[in-house]
């Protein structure tokens, strides 16, 4: 049996376990990896030294820093403070709320993790959505979908982009050029639909605007002092995205330079800090790149791309 078709069944048979969620993917990303691995070795065409050589540790690092940078914010109440005084600023208009608090959600998600974004705001919006009296279902779907659209802008907003950016070379700033632009489309188009789709919820009259107005969010926050810090860390790291081509500066090392700056300025307790980076996400790409680099090994994809080419 050669090589290309080997590799081909452990990667397809991979992803369909993964896609049929019999299991924890990250368990089966890392059973299919290790079976690649060793049938590579038994075949010829893999080796342990050519695994290790083809996880991307540039993604990796980007993804690690960013997830301990955000763990730090979300202990210190950012996320609920900014949902709570966007939707302030709506007055009880469902429609108004939904349209700021998709708009920052979409440009927190632009720098920081979009998941765990939507993880914190998400209750917020619940909460604040049953003061009203209104259905927290488009205000929900909101936040999903302008999440995943801001993400798409930038090198660091979505883990796909990640890894195209970094095995292309494409800067922060190719991303944004390029890519800005299609998500402003893409944005204002979800805006539409959602305001077309949910136009029955929307119009709602809200209740108990005055107790949404009692609202205080600065006793979301549990440490301002440490928020301060953080939000100047972040702000430095966003600012090195924008100047890491020109300083030669990989933007795993850009992240995890504003994590370590952040761990010495504030002194967190690092164990829970660590315990809420997604380690299993990490392990999981980890895993596919390993497996992606058996393909490439066998010389599977430069046959697929041989008639491309």
């Amino acid at each position: 049996m050669s090589a290309y078709l080997v590799s081909a069944v452990i990667f397809i048979g991979t992803f369909t376990f993964i896609l049929l969620e019999k299991a924890h993917r990250t368990i089966v990303a890392v059973t299919g990896a290790s079976l690649m691995v060793v049938v590579g070795i038994g075949m010829g065409f893999y080796s342990q030294e050519a695994a290790l050589a083809s996880v991307d540790f540039n993604t990796l690092g980007l993804l690690l820093g960013m997830m301990i940078l955000v763990s730090m914010l979300a202990r210190t109440g950012f996320f609920e403070y900014v949902a709570i005084f966007t939707a302030k600023r709506s007055k009880g208009n469902p429609w108004y709320l939904l349209l700021i608090l998709g708009t920052v959600t979409t440009f927190l998600s632009m720098f920081l993790d979009n998941v765990t974004t939507i993880v914190l705001i998400a209750p917020v919006t619940v909460l604040i959505a049953e003061i009203l009296g209104i259905s927290p279902v488009p205000l929900l779907m909101a936040t999903a979908l302008l999440s995943d659209t801001g993400g798409v802008a930038t090198l660091v907003g979505d883990p796909p982009n990640v890894m195209i950016g970094s095995a292309a070379g494409l800067s922060f700033n190719d991303f944004l050029i390029h890519l800005a632009p299609i998500v402003l489309v893409a944005w204002l188009v979800v805006l539409f639909l959602l305001r077309f789709l949910f136009r029955r919820e929307l119009a709602q009259k809200p209740r108990n605007v005055g107790a949404l107005a009692k609202l205080d969010e600065n006793t979301a926050l549990h440490d301002r002092e440490s928020l301060i810090k953080l939000l100047i860390v972040l702000g430095g790291v966003i600012l090195l995205f924008f100047l890491h081509n020109r300083l030669h500066l990989k933007p795993a090392f850009v992240a995890l330079l504003g994590a370590s700056v952040a761990l010495l300025w504030v002194q967190p307790d690092v164990d829970e800090v660590l315990r809420d980076v997604e380690w299993s996400v990490l392990l999981f790409f980890a895993a596919l790149f390993v497996a992606v680099g058996g393909l490439q090994s066998s010389g599977l994809l430069n046959w697929l791309a041989e008639p491309i080419t």
